[in-house]
């Protein structure tokens, strides 16, 4: 009985960080949303790798539930925070706020007629010109990074003048927010939002490097009208 009670209990707790987890994604986005995209905007980008830092919050969550179910470890863990309070109160009060200025700044915004990069050192945002594009490399990712991209994610790497980077296919983790006239749920995805931006941009003659290699990594994935649109993004060349 007493070993049901612990199965259920731990059931209950990851549930519970699940739904915390998400709320957590979810206020993050709307702060995003209500601080540097206009209405105007065709679609965001939660950039990486701050993209990446949010799941240090999963990883808390889940150490308080494992501290939760463990009575020794909660033991011994309350009497080392107890003996050095002093100095982990305002370490972890001092990394939470860098870690959270960090990861709701880390956002890029395309709207009809320019694009807004934030970041941690310019929250305001630095603006470009579509013209100030100077290069485009988009594929498919053909093996899985650590922390990174995964095996049959799509690419759209924009590079812009000064050298900067911004991957506009990074959507395994990206919250996109579209033009509200496309009525259409599949028009809709950022795959066709982007590319309609990308015909706009080949079409000013912007320099592009596309790569048909590991495409059929794709079909693991996405459903075929998706993949079918990223196929149109790739083989659109001069």
């Amino acid at each position: 009985m007493k070993a049901l009670k612990s199965i259920l209990l731990g059931l209950f707790g990851i549930i519970a960080v699940l739904i915390l987890f998400l709320a957590i994604m979810a206020f993050i986005s709307f702060i995003q949303e209500k601080l540097f995209v206009p209405d105007s905007s065709l679609l965001w980008i939660f950039k990486s790798p701050a993209s990446k830092f949010i799941f240090i919050y999963e990883f808390c969550l889940m150490f308080a539930l494992f501290l939760l179910l463990n009575k020794d470890s909660r033991k011994w863990f309350s009497g080392f925070f107890k003996k050095h309070r002093k100095i982990l109160f305002p370490i972890f009060f001092i990394v939470n706020i860098m870690l959270f200025y960090a990861i709701v700044t880390d956002v890029a915004v395309i709207t009809k007629n320019k694009i807004s990069n934030h970041s941690f050192l310019v929250p305001q945002g630095k603006q470009y010109n579509f013209n100030d594009i100077t290069k485009i490399t988009t594929g498919i990712y053909g093996k899985s990074h650590f922390l990174g991209p995964s095996k049959g994610d799509f690419y759209y790497i924009i590079e812009l003048s000064g050298g900067t980077k911004i991957d506009l296919g990074d959507n395994g983790v990206s919250p996109i927010s579209f033009d509200e006239d496309d009525n259409n749920n599949d028009e809709a995805d950022f795959r066709f939002i982007l590319a309609k931006l990308d015909r706009q941009w080949v079409d000013m003659g912007i320099q592009k490097k596309s790569s048909m290699s590991n495409f059929k990594y794709t079909f693991a994935s996405l459903n075929r009208t998706y993949s079918d649109k990223i196929r149109s993004i790739l083989e659109n060349n001069k």
